[in-house]
């Protein structure tokens, strides 16, 4: 073999896994949409039946392939604590997808292609940003599985194979259910060749099918549509590492999908066959899924990511390419990589300085405070997500206070929310995201001055306002102001003067 380049060393895989994690090293809570709502959850899964939540929430273990990050701050949060704990994991999911990534490519190709480098920066994907981190966690397990699974392959260790991935699977679907079905359309990519054979070498892979029969019988979880809507499905591709700026986000779209063009029509690249048939399966999944899928929202927009890297990552190097044209390529991946990586850091400080800023209130809210919150949302989503409709979890978190942001997922979740009909309406997502006036896009959300004027306000000790829209300050009648910074704040409902507001018009 001839000396490796440097981008085929061991030092470069280690130092791309590293600077991997860079944007997440300063924030003390990745600034992720949903994260703060699973935080919330988080903190009832610690206190424990008995704890001081119990009264609103209950957390009970199930069989749902939905737990990764659940298990994982189960066993870390006793010794590191809540949001040291989370943050560690969302870091170590980074860095295992980039790891991940490097040993699929080296187990296939024997050495890491250059195009393999412009796969790593779609660890920050659309996905991750809305806070998807047990899908996340899962996929991360998955792609080193399937590394996995190559290496033992190729080493010729089937019963060896056979036997670790029985618990594997189950790991993973137990961490994401979508993990496990991704890995098997991995799996079924890479064992497609020997026809004859892939149904039993996928037998490892089914007892978590068990697992989804029993889970669907008890809660009906499933499928639901829209299934069809192209216009939609050409938006997530053109979304994949949607972020902040739509001007970088989409020039780094025009990067991928160039370096994806240069190399399938180049002469003198290949794609390698088990990874052209895997993205030919993710593919035909993308095309197909609904926009939900076992109470995970964005079921399609998901697999986008994986669908750029699977497509990366089989290309491969004739012997005739120059060395000159291969240091290019790898050149260009490189710029996308770091650029990616600094912008992503940018944007993840702007977005935590934000948080920190309206965080203040929580200083403010006593410890198991009724709080009810509304944050304010907009008639479909801008590029740049404002990130808040789950930062009131962070008072259930830190303050173990009530808030109406947590999810009703029904058998698809272990957190269940019972409380007095008195709170009813306002007891779970997605009460907490207002409008300033109806919107066709969201039927499902009242306005701010709907949500205050129906709010049963006996039953609730505080209001939360963050990034409200425009307000009749009628509607803050027989409430205090504690706090306040810029158009947030934080109101005490005074139940000795309690008075319901106007009625709305």
């Amino acid at each position: 073999m001839s000396p490796k380049r440097w981008w085929e060393t061991r030092w470069f895989a280690l130092a791309a896994v590293l600077l991997s994690a860079v944007p997440l090293l300063w924030p003390a809570v990745p600034p992720l949409t949903d994260l703060p709502g699973h935080l919330g959850r988080f903190r009832v899964m610690l206190d424990g039946e008995a704890g001081p939540l119990s009264g609103w929430y209950r957390y009970r273990w199930m069989p749902v392939g939905n737990l990764g990050v659940d298990l994982a701050v189960r066993a870390l949060g006793p010794v590191l604590g809540l949001l040291p704990a989370v943050k560690a994991v969302v870091i170590a999911t980074v860095m295992l997808t980039v790891a991940g990534t490097l040993w699929i490519a080296r187990e296939v190709h024997g050495r890491v292609p250059p195009w393999t480098i412009a796969a790593l920066p779609l660890a920050y994907n659309y996905a991750f940003h809305f806070g998807f981190v047990n899908y996340l966690l899962a996929m991360a397990l998955a792609l080193n599985a399937f590394a996995l699974w190559l290496r033992l392959g190729r080493r010729e260790h089937y019963r060896l194979r056979a036997a670790v991935f029985v618990p594997i699977a189950l790991a993973i679907w137990l961490a994401h259910v979508v993990g496990w079905a991704m890995l098997g359309l991995f799996v079924l990519g890479a064992e497609l060749s020997d026809w004859k054979r892939v149904a039993l070498r996928l037998l490892p892979l089914a007892p978590p099918a068990i697992l989804l029969l029993l889970w669907r019988d008890g809660t009906g979880a499933g499928m639901t549509g829209p299934f069809f809507v192209w216009s939609t499905k050409i938006g997530w591709l053109v979304s994949v590492v949607r972020d902040r700026w739509q001007l970088l986000d989409l020039v780094s779209v025009a990067v991928l999908v160039s370096l994806l063009y240069q190399g399938w029509r180049d002469p003198d690249t290949r794609l390698e066959p088990r990874l052209h048939r895997a993205f030919l399966l993710v593919l035909a999944a993308f095309v197909l899924l609904p926009f939900m899928l076992f109470n995970s929202a964005y079921a399609d927009m998901r697999l986008v990511p994986y669908l750029f890297l699977l497509g990366l990552l089989a290309l491969q190097a004739r012997p005739g390419m120059t060395e000159r044209r291969r240091a290019t390529i790898a050149g260009i991946a490189l710029g996308f990589f770091l650029v990616r990586i600094v912008g992503t850091t940018a944007s993840l400080a702007l977005y935590d300085a934000d948080w920190r800023q309206r965080l203040a209130a929580l200083d403010h809210i006593p410890q198991g405070a009724r709080l009810v919150s509304f944050v304010g949302e907009r008639c479909g989503q801008p590029w740049k997500h404002q990130r808040l409709n789950h930062l009131p979890g962070l008072a259930l978190a830190e303050r173990r206070a009530f808030s109406n942001d947590q999810w009703r997922l029904g058998g698809g979740s272990p957190l269940t929310i019972h409380v007095p009909a008195a709170m009813a309406g306002f007891d779970s997502d997605p009460s907490q995201m207002v409008l300033a006036a109806p919107c066709t896009l969201e039927p499902g959300f009242l306005t701010l001055d709907e949500s205050l004027a129906t709010l049963p306000r006996a039953a609730f000790d505080y209001v939360w306002l963050i990034h409200p829209p425009a307000i009749d300050p009628r509607r803050l009648a027989g409430m205090t102001p504690v706090w306040a910074v810029g158009g947030d704040a934080l109101y005490r409902i005074d139940h000795k003067r309690l008075s319901p507001g106007p009625s709305p018009h």
